[in-house]
């Protein structure tokens, strides 16, 4: 039930060079009467007769007419305030929908919409919440489950949670019974979203994927468990409760998982200073 904690590496570095791309070689083009005189400017052009001239000159003529005619009276939708945008369209990167959410419980942002957008955001925020260092702490970890977990299914979440970070498990990767990294060391554990999708929405409840990307491990020199990085789908079973969406359970999957760059590893201590300096996002589109 744990997240976060079994991130794996994508595979063996495997980008292209830079150079692979786009190349420096150049494609010459024979223009018409060329001959085999140089492209670049000693090739003969055809001469246009006045005829060919006069219509041309004419069809452009015609296009200036034509895009003045449709621009007249456009005023009144483009000053409305939305006109613009509805007309060039939203990117595909860019943010969509409605203001994001204003309220927070125990930290972690609240007051989802109820449709899908709101499903998204919140299962989104939920799966970097359940996947943050703050699970490995019990008494931070309780704040968490209770303030994304729904009334119903609390107690049973807080229970599996508790199991899965076990004293044992932390003792294992290497962090103190308070879930505390050892002296001269920084655990890191990040759970950053990359998408969501709507598996299931039927108005009270709703199934949503995310698919994240994770840091997990132990900086230091002495470490044994050096923070790695791996990708996996977070799948989140929501519950409208009345005023917002709560957490049913949730469940861990592996992958889709992107070929891995060719950037240099960074040094133990390169990360350590990264993740103190800075801070993680929460998310709502």
């Amino acid at each position: 039930m744990s997240l976060g904690d079994e991130h794996g590496h994508g595979g063996e570095p495997g980008g292209r060079p830079d150079e692979s791309f786009g190349g420096s070689g150049q494609t010459r083009t024979r223009l018409p009467g060329g001959g085999d005189a140089d492209v670049y400017g000693g090739a003969r052009r055809p001469v246009r007769n006045s005829r060919s001239l006069i219509t041309v000159v004419g069809v452009v003529v015609l296009l200036i007419a034509a895009i003045a005619f449709a621009n007249q009276g456009g005023g009144d939708d483009t000053t409305s305030g939305g006109g613009t945008e509805a007309a060039t369209g939203a990117e595909p990167t860019a943010a969509t929908g409605v203001k994001p959410v204003k309220g927070k419980a125990g930290g972690i942002p609240s007051g989802y919409a109820r449709d899908e957008q709101g499903a998204q955001s919140a299962a989104a925020n939920y799966a970097a919440a359940l996947g943050s260092d703050g699970m490995f702490n019990q008494a931070r970890r309780h704040d968490i489950v209770a303030a994304v977990a729904d009334a119903s299914t609390l107690d049973k979440l807080q229970s599996g949670f508790d199991a899965d970070y076990s004293p044992a498990f932390l003792a294992q990767i290497g962090l103190t019974a308070d879930g505390g990294a050892p002296a001269g060391s920084t655990f890191v554990n990040r759970t950053l979203p990359a998408g969501t999708k709507v598996q299931k929405f039927q108005g009270e409840t709703a199934d949503v994927d995310v698919w994240c990307v994770g840091m997990f491990g132990l900086t230091g020199e002495k470490s044994t468990k050096p923070v790695t990085s791996g990708w996996f789908t977070v799948s989140v079973k929501l519950k409208w409760n009345g005023s917002d969406w709560k957490v049913l359970e949730t469940s861990q999957k592996t992958g889709p998982t992107p070929v891995t760059g060719d950037n240099p590893v960074s040094g133990s201590d390169e990360i350590a200073d990264a993740v103190k300096e800075f801070g993680g996002f929460t998310y709502a589109r």
